[in-house]
């Protein structure tokens, strides 16, 4: 499914999908718990309001939690009125479509309970059939839950005449075995095709707007590669900490948490080759092609390529060190700042580093690819200004504006003759007359269509999960850790090791691109 509408004119200003989802029903297992309560009721509202969900369909919760249909629809009022989204909202209407079953995710009746429970919902409405399931419960239930659809006969098939679907969000494994393991598991009763790998950061605005922006603008694409592009950098900064998800951290690292998939994800969108067609297959299939590109981690140039960090407390004391926060052990080694120097072995981008950089408790929450272009080859104005003129900076910036600037050089006004660093800025919300779609209603969306474009594919995960097991490895030799661990103050820019000092970092991370 494209989801640009063929033949929109350049004036209309909003853009919308050109068809509804078919008429389904949404089953979502953790529906008591906190990642349906702030995301997936709200994004549902939210798109019930703008009028893209099916002219029918069924919101089923399931949750080990006991709880009536009624006591979850009044649950789901609480959570949209403490968002803001009832105004405008038919609240009864959307009510009326809310239903609510507890189970046990490890007791098979459950399912079959489950199966009896969503057959009435969808025979109340007049449902075909269609049928979503959204794990929003702990990747440790994962395995369990797609076992267990398939042995209560819930897996159904994929076909013109009906669907059912299954959704699971990151991670997909916390290494490259366990990955393999959740996908056989799941592969048992799901065909790939009805699988739906979520990374959420694929469908904000300014990601999706990256191949775009590459592959519809004739000026930018013949100098994206190594005989212009000096460097990349890939940058997703937190302001928060661990919060709340002190044992999963623990367990995973700021690497598994963040590198393994939206790292990848806008490293594959940064330097993959264009694909013939800008269809799911054969974008994923040139996202498979860049991962298998880049240069395995060599162990023994270790933390020259990698730099890891830990935030400690804040200068005044007002924030708290990781190994302060509730859950976290006060000996603890777990990195939560990581900056990784890569490179990608092909013809496009031989000898170009791509730093990829993410961290917690950071002075800003900042995502944001850099392209800093290489210098002009030749100053003819070196007698005037000297042999130094700054060169281009292409600035894609995802949070938190999703915006576009390109610095230029320029004649300063004035009487002598002075460059200054312009800018050229674009700003996606500008002109836009449709409401605003969060990165949740994007992929329930797609998920509805049957549409792979925004998800993982297995190949890729596995990739993914097979360049950072060294990395991995070495973030698990005690002694190592120890040497190579740098704290830095929460709330500041990170980690002040030197080898960082050629990466540009700060000036990637808080730079001002009308310097």
């Amino acid at each position: 499914m494209n989801p640009f509408q063929p033949g929109v004119s350049p004036d209309v200003m909003e853009c919308r999908l050109p068809e509804r989802p078919q008429p389904c029903a949404v089953v979502i297992f953790g529906a008591s718990g906190d990642l349906t309560s702030r995301k997936l009721i709200p994004a549902l509202a939210r798109i019930y309001r703008a009028g893209d969900l099916p002219d029918n369909f069924a919101i089923v919760g399931a949750a080990r939690t006991p709880m009536t249909t009624e006591a979850f629809r009044e649950k789901a009022r609480e959570w949209l009125a403490a968002a803001g989204h009832l105004d405008g909202l038919d609240w009864e209407g959307l009510a009326r479509r809310l239903f609510y079953h507890s189970m046990d995710y490890a007791d098979l009746e459950g399912y079959r309970g489950l199966g009896k429970a969503l057959a009435d919902a969808e025979a109340q409405l007049g449902l075909p059939g269609n049928r979503m399931f959204y794990l929003a419960i702990p990747p440790t239930l994962y395995e369990a839950v797609a076992v267990n659809l398939g042995e209560a006969g819930l897996a159904g098939q994929d076909t013109p005449e009906g669907w059912t679907r299954i959704v699971v969000e990151k991670p997909f494994g916390r290494d490259l075995e366990s990955s393999r393991k959740l996908d056989r598991a799941m592969h048992q009763h799901f065909q790939e095709g009805q699988i739906f790998r979520i990374d959420h950061y694929l469908a904000k605005e300014t990601v999706q707007n990256v191949l775009l922006f590459r592959f519809a603008n004739a000026v930018f694409e013949p100098v994206w590669n190594r005989n212009y592009v000096d460097y990349v950098s890939i940058l997703a900064a937190e302001s928060l900490g661990v919060e709340h998800r002190a044992g999963y951290y623990e367990e995973a690292g700021v690497l598994r948490d963040m590198f393994q998939n939206h790292m990848m994800q806008l490293l594959s969108l940064a330097a993959m080759e264009p694909p013939s067609v800008f269809r799911a297959r054969e974008v994923l299939d040139e996202k498979t092609k860049l991962y298998r590109s880049l240069r395995p981690f060599d162990p023994e140039k270790g933390f020259g390529h990698l730099v890891l960090g830990q935030y400690g407390p804040s200068a005044d004391g007002s924030l708290p060190a990781y190994r302060q926060e509730p859950g976290v052990s006060p000996s603890s080694l777990t990195p939560t700042f990581a900056m990784l120097k890569a490179y990608v072995d092909n013809w496009r981008w031989q000898g170009v580093p791509f730093y990829i950089c993410s961290g917690k408790r950071l002075a800003g929450k900042i995502t944001r690819m850099v392209v800093q272009f290489k210098e002009v080859p030749h100053s003819i104005y070196r007698n005037v200004v000297g042999e130094h003129v700054s060169a281009n900076r292409l600035i894609m910036e995802v949070y938190p504006n999703e915006t576009i600037h390109l610095s230029l050089q320029a004649k300063q006004s004035g009487e002598g003759f002075c460059l200054r660093t312009a800018s050229m800025s674009f700003d996606f919300k500008g002109g836009y007359a449709g409401p605003p779609v969060d990165s949740y209603e994007k992929v329930i969306l797609d998920c509805m269509l049957g549409d792979h474009m925004l998800f993982w594919r297995q190949d890729g995960v596995e990739l993914s999960w097979a360049y950072l097991t060294p990395i991995l490895e070495l973030c698990e030799q005690q002694v190592e850790m120890e040497k190579n661990l740098f704290l830095y103050p929460a709330g500041s820019w990170g980690p002040r090791d030197a080898s960082m000092v050629h990466l540009n970092y700060l000036k990637d991370l808080t730079g001002n691109v009308r310097a």
